[in-house]
């Protein structure tokens, strides 16, 4: 366990360390547009149809491969996956590359999953003093944009395969999140926090009475974290932020 723990701050510390892109005033496709190195990245998401999503309002977290990235795959494989054809292909490769919420490296290196957009699971490790996704690794973290942040990444994640049951059973927690965050956001924005957190709370109670299947036992000590912090404290306010804390960690969870 403290070997455990000792390299999560080896690797938190690297990134606190690391020069950090600012990219504050600037979406995700923009940042990467800018940046010069995510060309094929950028086609990608064109022919994919993905552009628009990740230029809204998210937030997303983006584990963006670098050109060099694309590069490692086997010939002709990048122009294979442009074709109109095999955009489904396309479609569900880009999305592995993204997880909903905005998730910075020092969450990052606390988790052993995530869950990606298309539903399938990202492995996290930390190895030595990097963090890696399956086996890509993160070469720089945190590049913070106006609706989410990028993690560049060495090598293209490739999806694992995954049968329709088990996306089905996760999808009714994950729907029931993204219904409370769509209700619970505008009412938050337009400065009643009291109503947002108990939008937030009834959601929160919901996904606690669902099976295990669909809400896992490290998922349940996060909604019961922040039940316990909510039900202390007269802010609503912080019992609302605390609450989507929480949906947001539940996002990018292990299954």
């Amino acid at each position: 366990m403290k070997i455990k723990n000792f390299l999560k701050v080896a690797a938190l510390s690297l990134f606190i360390n690391a020069p950090l892109a600012s990219a504050k005033e600037k979406d995700i496709i923009d940042t990467a547009v800018g940046a010069g190195n995510f060309k094929t990245l950028a086609a990608a998401l064109k022919a994919a149809g993905l552009v628009d999503t990740l230029k809204g309002s998210g937030p997303f977290t983006v584990f963006a491969p670098t050109d060099q990235a694309f590069a490692k795959l086997p010939d002709g494989t990048v122009k294979n996956l442009l074709k109109p054809e095999n955009k489904k292909q396309l479609v569900d490769i880009l999305t592995y590359h993204v997880v909903s919420g905005k998730v910075p490296s020092k969450v990052a290196v606390t988790l052993d999953k995530a869950t990606a957009l298309n539903k399938k699971t990202i492995n996290l490790k930390v190895k030595g003093k990097s963090l890696y996704l399956n086996k890509s690794k993160v070469s720089k973290a945190d590049i913070n944009c106006s609706n989410g942040v990028i993690h560049v990444i060495d090598t293209v994640l490739l999806p694992p395969k995954r049968s329709p049951k088990k996306a089905m059973k996760t999808g009714a927690s994950r729907d029931l999140i993204g219904l409370a965050i769509m209700k619970g956001a505008p009412l938050y924005n337009h400065g009643n926090h009291h109503a947002c957190a108990a939008v937030y709370e009834v959601a929160a109670h919901a996904l606690m009475a669902m099976p295990e299947s669909a809400v896992s036992h490290q998922e349940r000590k996060m909604l019961e974290h922040a039940i316990a912090s909510a039900s202390k404290s007269k802010c609503m306010t912080s019992n609302a932020w605390t609450y989507r804390s929480a949906f947001d960690r539940m996002m990018v969870a292990a299954q």
